[in-house]
């Protein structure tokens, strides 16, 4: 079982309202302006949807409508991962995934497994999954960096695990994984700043956050890279760096979320712990965003 899931994929945030409620109406804007603006599949309840802020019934409200909307336009993946495998093969024996393309689970957390505990953790997963599982390697947050020998591993004994989504910043790790992969297995970028030059190494896409506020230029840059046309690509990754590292600089999803409000799509409303990127940087992102769109 290898998958198809490649070029670009948004982790989408998740809307709110000044309540605290989630804002169904602006959830249902970002992802018809999403499959509208040439996006290749669609991430719910990665990092970027605040979704361990969101509870059970929450989380699943949230799939449920976000695969109503999309209504088989595009692939849909949803994110189930955590630190305790029992608790998440459990999530897995509970869930519809009618309409779910693909799983993203994240690397265990907080407990800091070697690589023996983090290919059994996923040795498990993939036993007990019905669709195709992506990886998801995010040291920055995880403090368990899932090496290249064991994506690999996993890669070789597992055919539904289809991909890996590499957050790690590693080039040489990233590039070890594409040179020796089995084939139809995808290696997706976690950061929006090397996507580019992943992608010229042989990365065959992203599952981005900067791809909520600029869909279609995102979408083309990828598509660019792949084909080989680097000037194109090069063109507007370096006119949305500024921008990209602006959303990351109080945090995501804050960053994208002030974004996307100055862009009129939702507001700019977050749960606690995560609050509000400063006044500084929402001033940034309104020039950057100017100067973009000028």
């Amino acid at each position: 079982m290898r998958s198809n899931i490649t070029e670009t994929g948004v982790a989408i945030v998740t809307p709110f309202l000044s309540s605290g409620e989630i804002d169904y109406s602006s959830l249902n804007k970002l992802l018809n302006n999403l499959i509208d603006n040439g996006v290749d599949f669609i991430v719910g309840l990665g990092t970027t949807s605040e979704a361990v802020t969101l509870t059970t019934a929450e989380k699943k409200e949230v799939m449920k409508y976000v695969i109503e909307v999309v209504d088989n336009r595009l692939p849909v993946v949803m994110g189930i991962g955590g630190n305790n495998t029992a608790a998440i093969i459990n999530d897995i024996q509970n869930t519809d995934f009618t309409g779910v393309s693909a799983i993203l689970s994240v690397a265990p957390y907080y407990n800091k497994p070697n690589q023996r505990g983090l290919y059994e953790h996923f040795k498990v997963i993939a036993k007990k999954s019905p669709v195709p599982v992506i990886l998801y390697n995010v040291p920055g947050r995880t403090c368990s960096n899932i090496s290249a020998e064991t994506t690999l591993k996993l890669a070789n004994e597992f055919k539904n695990i289809v991909a890996i989504k590499e957050a790690s910043g590693d080039l040489g790790q990233i590039m070890n994984i594409i040179k020796n992969k089995p084939e139809g297995f995808s290696v997706l970028s976690g950061d929006d700043a090397l996507t580019f030059p992943m992608i010229t190494l042989g990365a065959d896409g992203v599952i981005s956050v900067v791809a909520n506020a600029f869909p279609r230029y995102f979408s083309e840059m990828v598509d660019y890279a792949r084909k080989n046309n680097i000037k194109e690509a090069a063109k507007i990754h370096y006119s949305l760096l500024e921008i990209i590292n602006l959303l990351f600089t109080d945090g995501n999803p804050a960053g994208v979320k002030a974004a996307l409000e100055i862009m009129g799509v939702m507001g700019n409303n977050l749960r606690l712990p995560m609050v509000p990127v400063s006044h500084e940087v929402y001033l940034n992102l309104v020039e950057a965003i100017e100067q973009f769109n000028s």
